[in-house]
Order: structure tokens, then sequence, then C-alpha cells
């Protein structure tokens, strides 16, 4: 239950309105049970043509006895204004009883929404909040399982479960009151009152033990929900290579595969749930039969009331129809506990860069970039070791070396999107470390060759990270610079319209240009730029290259470059060899004194 409780704290900012939920609860139970009181004249004094007899008087409040009294002189006088009585009263009172349903059970609709929409919430954040290394060991599709799927499981606990967990223990007292009273003004035997009793461990041992194997199926569920989530987006994100290798027969398998074993575990879980009703109720009808045959002989002999008895026995039937729900909310709890502990395994989840509680903002980049003995390691697997070199402001840093050296891994230690195991990157001499993460990122600008565009407009997408700021002229003025104007001045709407997921509805250069403007647009004084050209066609890549050339002016700028010219025309050049620096300087230099420098520029640099 200890997970359940983490989820109930998420209750507090909305405690009004569980308050306003269960008065409403005490408010249903009460007209409920008190329709009951109804039965007593209608059995005894209309149907049976007898007065109401008490007798344990000594326990009954003397108002309900002077009640009583008027009630069989009515009946004597004329049991037909009585019968109208009886029909008038009932009736408002079961008016009272559905009105008072319909708010408790919207209050407590209205605080599960609240709670998963903060869940939602929470985890989108703690998404945000993550370093890279958590989304490279978890599949998109499973973390978009967590909001989509899990969430809603936790829903079902809070509007139904929390509603039961409140709602029926309250039921359940004031029917034991109403059956209590009925013992001892009507002098029912307490052996009634113990078979009737006994009737909740009947119905919840069996609950206890099925509860234990669905919180095991659920659990099952979820994760084999998360394999149908990442099949999707696999497929869909993946659909030109689906369709290009003609595999849609195989994808569609894979699919059914994985929706077979999911309805499966769920008609488990199905089976489980349902069987827990005719379970309860059984138990019920074998303890109100007993309860009957027991008590006839005093309703046929007149020392027991019949109204009174039937009293007793709607109240038990109001006891032992919240005692099921509380069953089957037992089962509900424990498919909210498995996805319980799904979400607080993210909510839980350390980010691996954390900003210093004493973090200052980075001032102004004036001087140099600075890589002190830069070790990186992914989990175990050594990526980088001992890197060492120094970045002016204004220069040009290009990253070459075989396909795997640590080329991506390096620059993505500047915006601190990893960590480095050993050593410190240094901004003018302040380690990166000991600035805030925005102030530092703010300073940095990327493009690389995946190019991600969301799904707004041109506009958008162009003045990405600053959307307070976005200035008509200025996302022009950027796009201009990113030779992307002419292109974006023939979209339908213009700057407003939308690219589509991804970016789908451009071109792979049109797509590479927009994020060029991005960049130009926030500016950075330094810039990130990873293979940004290399996959795109001849026309393209001379277009998107002459819009690097214009964004790389005045910055200080770190290149992994396939093109001759960016190698060429850098300041200094890193040759990486097995995730340590085999050479460094310019590129006369390099093809005079590195082999491997040479070896790399004659089979990827050589112009055509």
């Amino acid at each position: 239950m200890k997970d359940y409780l983490r989820l109930l704290k998420f209750l507090r900012p909305h405690i009004g309105i569980l308050v306003i939920a269960v008065l409403f609860m005490l408010l249903f139970g009460i007209f409920e049970k008190a329709s009951l009181w109804a039965v007593i004249p209608f059995f005894d004094n209309l149907l049976s043509r007898k007065e109401i007899v008490i007798p344990g008087q000594q326990y009954v409040p003397a108002s309900l006895l002077d009640l009583v009294g008027k009630i069989n002189m009515l009946a004597k006088d004329s049991p037909l204004t009585l019968f109208y009585w009886i029909v008038g009263v009932l009736a408002v009172l079961l008016l009272l009883r559905e009105a008072t349903s319909f708010f408790k059970n919207y209050f407590m609709r209205d605080l599960g929404e609240r709670v998963i929409r903060d869940i939602k919430a929470r985890i989108y954040d703690k998404f945000l909040s993550l370093s890279l290394d958590f989304y490279s060991k978890n599949p998109t599709g499973k973390l978009v399982s967590r909001i989509t799927y899990d969430a809603t499981l936790i829903r079902d606990s809070i509007t139904t479960g929390l509603t039961d967990l409140f709602d029926q223990p309250i039921q359940i007292i004031i029917g034991l009151g109403v059956a209590m009273a009925m013992k001892f003004w009507f002098n029912i035997s307490w052996l009634l009152i113990f078979l009737s009793i006994i009737v909740l461990p009947a119905i919840l041992y069996p609950v206890r033990i099925l509860g234990k194997r669905l919180k095991k199926l659920s659990k099952q569920s979820q994760e084999k929900m998360g394999d149908i989530n990442v099949s999707l987006y696999e497929t869909i994100s993946g659909m030109r290579i689906v369709k290009a290798f003609s595999m849609e027969s195989y994808e569609s398998d894979r699919f059914k595969q994985h929706n077979e074993r999911f309805y499966k575990l769920s008609m488990k879980t199905v089976k489980r749930m349902e069987i827990i009703s005719p379970l309860s109720e059984c138990a019920i009808i074998l303890c109100t039969g007993i309860v009957i045959l027991l008590a006839g002989k005093g309703i046929v002999e007149g020392t027991l009331s019949a109204g009174a008895f039937a009293v007793f026995i709607g109240a038990l039937s109001l006891i032992a129809k919240p005692v099921k729900r509380l069953a089957r909310v037992y089962a509900i709890l424990q498919t909210a506990l498995a996805a319980g502990k799904r979400i607080f395994e993210v909510l839980d989840e350390e980010s691996k860069v954390i900003e210093r509680p004493d973090a200052k903002a980075l001032p102004s980049f004036k001087k140099s970039v600075l890589f002190d003995n830069i070790s990186f390691k992914y989990d175990d697997a050594e990526v980088l070791k001992g890197i060492s070199f120094e970045a002016q402001k204004g220069g040009i840093i290009a990253l070459v070396g075989p396909s795997g050296v640590g080329k991506t891994s390096l620059v993505n230690l500047i915006p601190r999107f990893y960590d480095a195991t050993d050593g410190s990157i240094s901004i003018d001499g302040v380690d990166i470390k000991d600035a805030t993460l925005k102030s530092l990122r703010d300073k940095i600008g990327i493009v690389t060759q995946e190019t991600i565009l969301f799904n707004d407009t041109v506009s958008a997408n162009v003045g990405y990270g600053s959307p307070d700021k976005l200035n008509r002229e200025d996302i022009i003025r950027a796009a201009k610079i990113a030779n992307a104007h002419e292109f974006i001045m023939k979209m339908p709407q213009g700057y407003d319209t939308i690219v589509g997921e991804r970016g789908f509805r451009l071109s792979g250069g049109e797509r590479q240009r927009l994020a060029i403007a991005r960049a130009v647009f926030k500016n950075p004084p330094i810039l990130i730029l990873d293979e940004a050209t290399s996959q795109l066609d001849t026309e393209s890549e001379l277009l998107v290259q002459n819009a690097i050339d214009r964004l790389m002016k005045g910055r200080t700028v770190f290149v992994i470059a396939h093109r001759l010219s960016t190698v060429k025309n850098a300041t200094k050049i890193l040759v990486l060899d097995k995730g340590r620096l085999a050479g460094e300087g310019p590129h006369d230099d390099l093809m005079e004194k590195n082999s491997l420098y040479k070896r790399l520029y004659e089979m990827q640099f050589r112009e055509r």
C-alpha cells in the first residue's frame, strides 16, 4: 500500500473537493437508509392490519415512540391517508438520494480527473528534466505508455476505488446502525446478527487471494501495452522504410502478436475481476437464506414484526452491497498499484545531469572554451579518454575521426546533455557545472544531421526557444540568412504554415535550413554543427552550406564535418581515434605529420 499512499498525496491540493464529496456520500447513506423506515408501517399497518409494536421501548427515543403512536392511530382512522404519506415521504427520500448520488459521483470524478491531470503533468515535467542517457535506455513508446495507459489505470483507482473507500464504509456503518437499532428496538436475536456479519470474511477472503494475482497480471499488461506503443511508434515514424522494404506483412504480424498477448492478459484479468461478484453474491445468498429461515418462525408466531424484520434484512442487504464493492475495489487497487509502481519508477529516476544549488548565471562569452583532461563513459563503455584542448572565441574547431570514436559524444558535453566522467569543461574560466543550465544552453546553438521540427508553424519553429519574443521581422531576417525565406513564401500560408510532425511536409534541405534559421534566430556565441549537411543532395547541400557559412560568422564553432572546405578553413582540427586525441592543428600540418588524418582526408574529404 506504500505506492497507493504515495498516489494519495496527489489529493492534497484538492482536499476541499474530497471533503464536499464525502459530505454528499454521508447524505446519500442517510437518505438511502431512511427510505427503509417506510417499510415498517407499510408491512405492519397496511398489509398486516396490525399496530407497530416496539418491544424494546427502553432503548427507543421518546420522539420516535410518539411518531409510531401517531402512525398507528392514522392506520386505524384513515389507512388511505397513511398510504399517501408513505408514498410521498418515500418519493422525497428517493429523490434526495438520487440527487446526492449525482453530486458525490460528480465531485469524485472531478477529483480523479484533477489527480490524473497532475500526475500526467508531473511525469511530463520529469521527462523534460531527465538527461539524455535515460532516453537512450528507454524506448519512446514505453515512456508514452506511462502517461497514456498507466495514468488511466490510476484514474480508475481514484474515481472508483477512492470513492468506494470513502463511500462504502459510510454505507456499512449506517447500515449496521439501522440493523442494531432493529435488534434492540424489536428484540431481534443476536444469532441473526452474527450470521449476517460472517458474510464479510466470506466475501473478502477469496478476493484477497485473487488480488495478488491481479497485481501481477496488471503489471504484465502494462508492460505489453508499452510494447504495443513501441511497435506503433516505430512503424509510423519509419513508414517510408517499411514500405521501401515491403515489410507491411511482417510489421502487421509483429503488431498482432503484441496485441494478442495483451488481449490474453486482459482476459485473464477480466476473469478474475468478474468472478468476484458471483463469489460474493453466493456468500450473501447463503447467509441471507439462513437468516430468513431462522427468523420465519418468529414472524409466523407474531413475536417478530414483519416490517421490522424487513427493515433489518434491507439494512443487511445494504451492508452486503458495500462489502461487495469494497471487494471489487481491492482488485482495482491491485491494478492501480502495478501502474503506480511503474509511474514512480519514472518519478524517482534521478537525472545524471544536475544543476548545483549554488549555480550562477554564466556571464557573456568573451575568451575561450577549455577542455581539461576530459573522459567519458556510457555505462561501463569508455568513449573518451584524457581529451584536452582550448577553443578560442571566434575559432572553428573541426572534429574528425573514424565512425564511433566519440566526436558527437564530445560536443554533447558542452551543453551538458551528458556530464564528463572525469575532467572539466570551462567557459572563460568558469566550470560549466557551476553555471545554471539555462544560462549555459542559452549561449549554445545546435544544428545536427537529424533535424527535429515540431508540428507547428514555420514561425514557431524558427523562433523556438523564445516563444515570448516572436518578432516576425527577426524571424524573416533569420530565414533569409538561412536561405529559407524563398521556399517559405511559396508555402500555402507562408510563415504561418504548419510544417507537420517532424516537418514531414518539407524536403530534407528545407528542414535543415529551418534548423539553421532557428540557430540564427537564437543568435548564440557558441555553435555546434554535427554533420549538418551529410544527408543532403548536392543542390540542397550547397544552399545549406551557404547558410551555415553565414551562421558561423563571428561565432565559436565546433563542427563535425564531411566537407573539405569546412575542415580546411578550421582554426584547429582535432583528430580522434579510439576515444583519444590523436592529433590537433591546422590542415596542412596534419596532412604532413598525422598519418590517420591524411588517410581520413584521402578517404572522406577529397573533393570530387
